[in-house]
């Protein structure tokens, strides 16, 4: 199950994944975590081939569902976990929005962490992992290299994540 929420992130219901994703346009909270190198590289998650949506596409390092019933900074720490084996980092939040598409309404949280890291890929959600600079990424938008809510997002914090260094 899934919370459905306000505008605010205040839960007022909850329904089935299936319904959510199913052109319900439920507003339900997700996150996102970028991680930043200490040179500015962001590392970004190739989806999975096996993804209902975009599959093989470069995505935001660490996204996914909030669990009805859990909190925003257990999911954040739960998703990393399991896409990333990914467990020590102090998260920065950026921004809260709303995304859209045709089948689904997502109030995303949207952090960032900066240092050291070795992400680890799990293999089963995540192909794999790379380091992107700011230029690769510019240079990959438009092309179907990155997923739209990637495209969309970054050009949002490209300059906050270049502002945490």
């Amino acid at each position: 199950m899934l919370p459905v929420v306000d505008e605010s992130g205040l839960v007022v219901g909850q329904a089935t994944r299936s319904y959510i994703h199913g052109g319900s346009r439920l507003l339900h909270p997700v996150v996102h975590l970028h991680i930043v190198n200490r040179m500015g590289e962001v590392y970004l998650q190739k989806r999975s081939l096996s993804k209902d949506l975009y599959p093989g596409y470069w995505d935001t390092a660490v996204g996914g569902h909030v669990d009805y019933g859990e909190r925003i900074m257990e999911a954040l720490y739960r998703e990393a976990s399991e896409e990333l084996n990914f467990y020590d980092f102090n998260p920065i939040r950026l921004k809260t929005y709303i995304h859209e598409n045709l089948s689904e309404r997502e109030l995303v949280w949207v952090f960032a962490c900066v240092g050291n890291f070795h992400p680890e890929p799990d293999g089963k959600e995540v192909e794999k992992g790379e380091w992107f600079t700011p230029q690769r990424i510019a240079d990959s938008i438009g092309k179907n290299i990155l997923t739209p809510n990637f495209e969309g997002e970054y050009s949002g914090i490209a300059d906050s994540l270049q502002a945490l260094l």
